[in-house]
């Protein structure tokens, strides 16, 4: 992901949390504090959208699209500021926010994949502090993802990322398009056929776009008719398949727990324990002695 000018504040403040080095495709999340400042920066082939995390209300000044805006920044306000426009931010007091950068790229191809749309007719618009719970809980399990080290794997975040992008295609873009609804699931034959790819696969960091390049659709309208079909999301299934398969191999054979968590895609025996535990109740440890 390119930048033109580099953000003042990431220059000299480091954020407090950050996805950089996750592995995440299309999608960069950084959380961040400053002391009151100023910052320029533009996004070359980013999408920015900033939400205020702070504990009061912050006084700012923000310019950007050929608008101003001057008022208070309260907690779960945000903004958006589209690829390749400036935005110059003056903040009066300690500020406390996530922002989250999406490739504008990724954005175009969900237009075209999931809503037939040219996406060069699709421009998003610039906001300024405005309230939306639906994108603000989209942001917010990013963030608890990011706090939780990667928990669900990239399936998860791919997901994460593509109801994010048509959120924002359907919402802020200046000709909001209508989204095509699929209703009544997944034919078997498809069902079992992406059942047995993520079983021969559970070892692997499945992507989304792997899945849905089997059945040929998008992303999003995969992930929606796959709930529709298994009762869950495809990240639920797999992390239940492979807490499956750790049953088995704890009680079938004598490896080490750390080889199992390998072999059935976690990244550590932390990652498996957890996982493992939210869904049995109890350890692995525990269960293979059970």
């Amino acid at each position: 992901m390119n930048t033109t000018n580099i953000h003042p504040a990431e220059m000299t403040y480091s954020p407090i949390l950050s996805s950089q080095n996750q592995g995440w495709e299309n999608i960069l999340v950084k959380q961040f504090q400053h002391p009151a400042g100023e910052a320029l920066c533009q996004f070359d082939h980013e999408h920015a959208i900033c939400l205020s995390l702070a504990p009061r209300p912050v006084r700012f000044l923000h310019i950007k699209g050929g608008k101003t805006y001057r008022g208070l920044y309260g907690k779960g306000d945000m903004s958006i500021t589209p690829a390749q426009v400036p935005l110059f931010a003056r903040w009066e007091s300690d500020d406390s926010f996530l922002e989250i950068r999406v490739a504008a790229g990724f954005v175009q191809s969900v237009a075209r994949e999931t809503l037939n749309k040219d996406p060069d007719r699709l421009e998003l618009v610039c906001e300024n502090r405005i309230r939306d719970p639906r994108l603000e809980a989209i942001i917010m399990l990013f963030l608890a993802e990011l706090q939780q080290e990667n928990s669900g794997g990239k399936l998860y975040v791919d997901s994460l990322s593509n109801v994010l992008a048509v959120h924002l295609l359907r919402q802020y873009t200046s000709d909001k398009p209508h989204l095509p609804i699929y209703a009544g699931g997944l034919p078997e034959r498809q069902v079992s056929q992406v059942l047995e790819y993520i079983n021969n696969h559970l070892d692997q960091d499945i992507k989304l776009a792997d899945l849905a390049q089997l059945l040929e659709m998008s992303q999003f309208h995969f992930s929606r008719l796959f709930k529709q079909s298994i009762g869950i999301t495809p990240y639920q299934y797999l992390l239940q398949q492979r807490v499956e398969r750790a049953k088995q191999l704890l009680k079938q054979s004598d490896r080490s727990i750390v080889e199992i968590a390998l072999l059935c895609g976690f990244n550590s025996h932390s990652h498996l324990s957890k996982q493992f535990r939210q869904l049995t109740g109890m350890t692995p440890t525990a269960y293979r002695t059970h």
